[in-house]
């Protein structure tokens, strides 16, 4: 079993500082959060920026996780794409796209996310609209 835990609890640091921490304190692995960069009314923490992700830059990433002795196990945005709201359910989808795109990059194949639900339909069509 490894320890870990989720990025987003230090907001305010880019990922250096908090891979830093993370391999400090003994951690063994941390979710990365990738929330789109510049922050939106449905934002959340950019400790990955995955908008044009290359493998140059994953490889940058893997380097810091290898000299801070810390794992990357997955990545994570956590956005709401069946909203009501057709152009934040579309905004989520195309970055939900981008974290999973990102990962092999990353030698990683997790991604984790939110199912959402769209607050005007019952259960049924919003389980319906999810396996769609």
């Amino acid at each position: 079993m490894q320890l870990g835990f989720v990025t987003a609890i230090f907001s305010e640091l880019p990922l250096e500082p908090v891979l830093a921490f993370a391999g400090a304190e003994g951690y063994a692995c941390v979710e990365v959060q990738c929330w789109p960069a510049g922050g939106s009314k449905h934002g959340g923490v950019t400790h990955l920026d995955v908008d044009g992700f290359t493998q140059s830059r994953a490889d940058d990433v893997r380097a810091l996780c290898e000299k801070y002795r810390v794992k990357i196990s997955s990545l994570g945005y956590y956005p709401n794409p069946l909203s009501h709201d057709a152009e934040e359910a579309e905004h989520a989808l195309a970055h939900i796209r981008k974290v999973i795109d990102a990962a092999p990059l990353l030698g990683l194949d997790i991604v984790n996310s939110f199912v959402g639900a769209n607050i005007k339909l019952p259960l049924e069509d919003n389980l319906r609209r999810f396996a769609e």
